[in-house]
């Protein structure tokens, strides 16, 4: 599996030198997430990274091991930073419906304000060594099971299927939305617009979690 960044954890001030070098990670990571969200881990090299933060290709292999290296380290830190909010979100209260409101809009939190991250996520999970995308899945399946027990809570006869269907659906509506607003602006948008853009979603999302279906999944509509 791809470790963490160094951090200093005996509790001492970090160094100018440490600082730097924690904030050039931090660059290169994030730069990675967006051309690889962008253009697709395939059509990005080292150099393309590089050259978006002010350093040379080679000069990246001073924090990761490749290219490779550096997809593995931004999805176990997608995958992680998803499962300790929900792992929050659990701790701190009792009641599904306040978990799953707060789950939904912590979700879209996430995804309106790293669209990029998300796509990769979703896309360059094969591109992975087979450690980290075991781990990856395995916080993942983590993450689901946050939601699952609440959702089981607030519809008790649900099945597996039909529970399955409702949160990779709220998955898709907030993941797929997120991305391809950021497209249609043609630019990130402000911050007013993520803001109304969330509050929208998390409507959606909480109306495909809480809706009623008829017995036997029957359609309700008049013939």
């Amino acid at each position: 599996m791809s470790s963490a960044a160094s951090v200093n954890t005996g509790g001492q001030p970090k160094t100018r030198r440490q600082s730097e070098k924690e904030q050039r990670y931090r660059e290169l990571l994030g730069t990675a997430a967006r051309l690889f969200g962008t253009h697709g881990y395939a059509s990005v090299a080292l150099d393309d990274i590089g050259h978006e933060v002010g350093v040379s290709g080679q000069a990246i292999y001073r924090h990761f091991k490749g290219k490779q290296d550096m997809l593995g380290r931004l999805l176990l830190d997608v995958s992680a930073r998803l499962l300790e909010g929900g792992q929050h979100i659990r701790a701190d209260s009792s009641d599904a419906q306040e978990q799953i409101h707060r789950l939904i809009a912590f979700h879209a939190d996430f995804a309106l304000r790293s669209p990029e991250i998300i796509r990769v996520q979703e896309q360059e999970m094969p591109q992975l060594l087979e450690a980290d995308r075991e781990a990856v899945r395995r916080m993942q399946r983590k993450y689901i099971d946050i939601w699952s027990a609440a959702l089981r809570k607030l519809h008790p006869q649900i099945s597996p299927v039909e529970l399955r269907t409702r949160i990779h659906g709220v998955f898709g509506l907030i993941n797929s939305t997120a991305h391809s607003m950021k497209h249609s602006y043609q630019r990130a948008p402000s911050a007013a617009e993520v803001a109304e853009s969330h509050s929208t979603l998390t409507a959606m999302a909480w109306a495909a979690i809480a809706c009623k279906l008829p017995a036997g999944g029957a359609s309700t509509e008049s013939h």
